[in-house]
């Protein structure tokens, strides 16, 4: 954890913004908690890689993990998307969100979450919720659904909105403009700090770091405690 963090249950608070008026949420490992799911959201698109390619799931799997972890050494240990990875390997983003829009199916691993709803309708009476993913507004919002939060998150901003995935400036800005809302007055939570709250933190928004959604659970209180904002 950075210098002048707080920590909260598993959670670390970055920076909350003295006028709070907008959280963007990332879907994926942050309002669910679901291993199996963020696994098959990964390895589905790797299996249909390999199809293509006529190589075995096996040395997709491999070439994808040596792409990753040199291009992480090349780059300060920081991660780059599946998305990206892939079309560092020839596959466009066009073509990438297309596999995502027909190959994931989150109702099959996902259901009804009570606890969240509640979460989700307290957020909402105070502030705007939008979310920003690296995966296609399709699933995106099966996802959502499948959750039960559909009808508190209005707007999802997906890899197929801006054609960028996570982390660039441009779903972000276009989440504050979405909700009409100045930049500082934004936070970002989501579960891995390169992807989701990094970028964020540079651009002048509050960011939470999560560690799944026990942690989402416990925002409304993070919220209302006395943990001093800047913007």
């Amino acid at each position: 954890m950075n210098p002048g963090t707080f920590t909260a249950v598993t959670m670390n608070v970055y920076k909350i913004p003295l006028h709070l008026q907008t959280i963007i949420f990332d879907i994926d490992s942050t309002l669910y908690t679901n291993e199996a799911y963020a696994r098959e959201q990964v390895d589905v698109q790797i299996r249909h890689y390999a199809s293509l390619r006529n190589i075995p799931a096996a040395a997709a799997r491999e070439k994808i993990t040596v792409y990753r972890k040199k291009w992480a050494a090349e780059h300060h240990g920081q991660t780059i998307s599946l998305g990206n990875t892939f079309a560092a390997l020839g596959i466009p983003i066009s073509q990438s969100i297309e596999w995502r829009r027909t190959l994931l199916e989150p109702a099959q691993f996902l259901s009804r979450d009570t606890r969240l709803i509640n979460v989700c309708s307290n957020l909402r009476s105070e502030y705007q919720m939008i979310c920003v993913t690296n995966n296609p507004v399709l699933p995106a919002r099966k996802t959502l659904d499948a959750l039960g939060i559909s009808e508190f998150i209005p707007e999802i901003i997906g890899l197929d909105t801006c054609g960028v995935s996570k982390p660039h400036k441009k779903p972000f800005l276009l989440a504050a403009e979405k909700t009409g809302v100045p930049v500082c007055d934004c936070l970002a939570v989501g579960d891995r700090y390169d992807i989701d709250i990094a970028l964020p933190l540079e651009m002048g928004m509050g960011g939470i770091l999560v560690n799944g959604v026990e942690d989402v659970y416990t925002l409304p209180d993070i919220l209302d405690s006395d943990i001093p904002g800047t913007c």
